[in-house]
């Protein structure tokens, strides 16, 4: 979970553009693994309640598919077997500026007396996790966990942070490994930085 630079020795070209790795996907394996390892022992905690009722798991799409996919699957590995559901939300606002949130696809599933967990790709100013963790405790949730594959801590707004971290990310503009600029890099298996035109 340390803070890192992007590896200029281990730069590609995609599309025109020169793709430095931040994060390679050893080192997202290794983290995913370790966040599933976590939540399984905090699951058998007979000490406290913690991703005990009922687990539902929300992806926050679009960019967390990838992480919210390899995560599941670690989370299997440990024993776990979450009810996977999905969320599409969109924040508006003036130019970079986020004011609101708004929905775009919602889940089917209810989340009334079940413990949550939401998976995002990266936290910045918080906005859209907290509305997302709001609305499920307003729903009635007993239990609203939060995590994200990068926490970008410098750029929070929101009084908000998550339970389980990969990286905490400098403040670069990542692609890859869901994440996206203008459509692209998603594919990306590592978490890169776009250091530009080739």
């Amino acid at each position: 979970m340390n803070d890192t630079a992007p590896d200029a020795s281990n730069e590609i070209v995609v599309r025109g553009k020169r793709i430095s790795t931040l994060f390679s996907p050893e080192q997202i394996n290794e983290r995913n693994l370790a966040m599933a390892e976590a939540m399984a022992e905090a699951a058998a905690d007979t000490t406290n309640h913690r991703m005990k009722r009922d687990l539902l798991v929300i992806a926050v799409l679009k960019g967390s598919f990838i992480f919210a996919a390899d995560l599941i699957r670690a989370m299997h590995l440990r024993g776990m077997a979450p009810e996977v559901e999905f969320i599409t939300l969109s924040s508006y606002g003036k130019g970079t500026e986020s004011v609101g949130v708004t929905i775009v696809k919602d889940i089917d599933s209810d989340p009334r007396d079940r413990d949550v967990l939401l998976i995002d790709d990266i936290l910045e100013s918080g906005n859209t996790l907290k509305f997302a963790r709001d609305l499920m405790m307003e729903r009635g949730a007993a239990s609203v966990e939060i995590a994200v594959l990068l926490d970008k801590r410098s750029k929070r707004k929101a009084d908000i942070n998550p339970d389980y971290t990969g990286f905490v990310c400098p403040d670069h503009f990542v692609v890859g490994y869901g994440m996206d600029v203008a459509y692209a890099f998603r594919e990306l298996p590592f978490v890169g930085v776009v250091e530009g035109d080739a």
